[in-house]
């Protein structure tokens, strides 16, 4: 299951809101190759869920994640903040084993 924090299910929800976003209702959240740990997070607003897609409900949210993602990012919540290191979202991954230090790379 990958879930949503409550941080980050206010601000979807405040964008949500604005006409850019208000077509793609779906937060879509994967892992690509690349970042200086190996893996990459990547997240993404979307229209639809395709028929292979892990689909969670979480805080009246729908994350999708294709399968392969779903692999790496079992456990995980999507959280954001905008503390002193910089605002924005961030995955919480029990299953990294080593991360970069910006965060937004991680390895298993």
């Amino acid at each position: 299951m990958i879930t949503i924090s409550e941080n980050a299910a206010h601000k979807v929800k405040q964008m949500l809101q604005q006409p850019e976003f208000a077509e793609k209702p779906l937060i879509r959240v994967s892992v690509v190759s690349g970042g200086c740990s190996g893996l990459s997070y990547k997240m993404d607003f979307d229209a639809s869920a395709l028929e292979t897609d892990e689909r969670f409900e979480d805080k009246g949210l729908t994350l999708v994640c294709d399968k392969k993602s779903f692999f790496y990012l079992i456990g995980t919540e999507l959280d954001y903040s905008e503390g002193l290191q910089g605002k924005g979202f961030h995955f919480v991954n029990p299953n990294a084993s080593r991360t970069c230090a910006c965060g937004e790379s991680f390895s298993l």
